[in-house]
């Protein structure tokens, strides 16, 4: 038999995947140097980049919680489960009689024949471990492609009513309520159902409001948030890849915030060059829009701070080009520094890689004073960074609509001792009573975080 011509290649990308596996039972990469307080709050330490071959891996097995376990909240709070049992949720909303909304939810499957990231050996090998890596951090698992409302009557914090409110959706994440009308952000576009206070189940199918960016979906997450009076919603969509390898044609209208008019559905670009912004959030005292984007990958442990930050109408966050402001993406190309030149740095840092997806502003009613003014982040957690970072909800004090000091853990213990994931943080959301609602989409729960000590 002849030798085939592409043999080596084959044994050469057998062998890096040999070496993956390897790496994903050990972790590899370079060890992070900074300590998290230099790379969090307004003006975080930058270092230089450090590219490897294989990224760095260290990514936390799923294996779920026990009937009776929870996460640990911090002092002078608690924690309940509201719900148990549920799939893959991924994003909570309150309806104004109290009910919650849960969106649970997965990744799309790819489209026939379609790449994450390039066709060639290296960038084969790398779509494999990446693979590896979400299957075993818990995202590996179908999307249930639904919305669950859950009630709890007497206010005890457990949720009696657990009802199938809508399903066959697409990927479902962000959902906003505007007089009658349920708004859900699917993957591929914004729809919307009728809504009438109490309903248990919606009423009709989908109508779709607008089509969204869809297709390969590397960050395939979309949320969505209404102005004060309704004519307005704003729609996050997340790049389609790491820092354009998928060509820039793959990126139109992605890696940003939409406007879109409520009744009409037309659409423009709001903000653009955030990598993938996901929790949006109105700052209660100046009425600003702010939001969490996750930035980019494999340039070592500590770059690139993940962020939050306030948007500003028609502004550039830099991304693929630069992060952090002006600081040039050498690997990106081709260059673009009239783009850079015009990048906004963004307000916060919250540290390399911590994955924050969940975003809502505190209201005094439900918290303790040292947690009435500020912002809960839901951190999913890195697979790209070492060691760990994220896992756990984070507040964000906040005077004036402006952050005030460095994050305090709020809700922790979502690592083992031996760094299994018994669950990872994503939506927040507050209830009725101003206590704290997080989706927690490897642990199948949605804990509600409130005082020890009722007021």
């Amino acid at each position: 038999m002849n030798a085939s011509p592409h043999r080596p290649v084959r044994l050469a990308v057998l062998s890096a995947a040999a070496l993956a596996t390897a790496l994903l039972v050990a972790g590899c990469g370079e060890t992070a140097k900074l300590s998290p307080e230099l790379t969090t709050g307004p003006r975080p330490q930058l270092v230089d980049p450090n590219k490897t071959l294989i990224p760095t891996v260290n990514v936390a097995p799923a294996v779920g919680w026990t009937d009776t376990a929870a996460p640990t909240p911090a002092e002078g709070l608690r924690v309940t489960a509201l719900a148990r049992g549920l799939d893959h949720p991924r994003w909570v909303y309150t309806l104004p009689n109290g009910d919650v909304l849960v969106a649970e939810s997965n990744k799309p499957p790819k489209p026939e024949g379609s790449s994450d990231g390039g066709s060639g050996p290296v960038a084969k090998v790398r779509n494999w471990v990446m693979g590896k890596v979400m299957g075993r951090a818990g995202a590996g698992v179908p999307s249930a492609n639904r919305i669950t409302l859950l009630r709890d009557a007497d206010g005890d914090g457990l949720a009696e009513v657990k009802q199938v409110f809508l399903s066959d959706l697409v990927s479902p994440y962000g959902m906003a309520l505007v007089g009658n009308e349920l708004f859900i952000a699917n993957a591929d576009a914004l729809v919307k159902v009728p809504y009438t206070e109490g309903d248990t189940t919606a009423r009709a199918k989908p109508v779709v409001v607008t089509a969204l960016p869809a297709g390969i979906n590397h960050h395939w997450t979309k949320n969505v948030i209404a102005n004060a009076d309704g004519s307005k919603l704003y729609v996050t969509v997340g790049s389609n890849s790491n820092i354009g390898e998928n060509g820039m044609a793959a990126e139109e209208g992605r890696a940003a915030i939409w406007e879109v008019d409520a009744k009409t559905g037309e659409k423009r670009l709001f903000a653009s060059g955030l990598r993938n912004p996901n929790g949006l959030a109105w700052e209660p005292e100046t009425n600003t829009l702010w939001t969490v984007v996750n930035e980019r990958d494999e340039i070592g442990s500590d770059l690139v701070p993940d962020y939050l930050t306030s948007v500003k109408e028609g502004a550039f966050y830099g991304w693929p080009w630069s992060y952090w402001g002006g600081v040039v993406d050498a690997r990106v190309t081709p260059q673009k520094p009239e783009l850079v030149a015009k990048a906004l740095a963004p307000d916060y840092a919250l540290g390399s890689h911590v994955a924050p997806l969940g975003l809502v502003f505190s209201h005094p009613r439900g918290m303790p004073p040292e947690f009435a003014s500020g912002a809960f982040i839901g951190e999913h957690g890195s697979w790209n960074r070492k060691p760990k970072s994220g896992y756990k909800v984070v507040f964000v004090p906040f005077i004036g609509g402006k952050p005030s000091g460095p994050p305090v853990d709020i809700l922790t213990g979502f690592l083992s001792a031996d760094e299994k994931a018994h669950g990872r943080p994503v939506g927040v959301a507050l209830d009725k009573s101003g206590a704290l609602l997080v989706a927690d989409d490897v642990g199948n729960a949605v804990w509600r975080v409130s005082r020890s000590k009722p007021n």
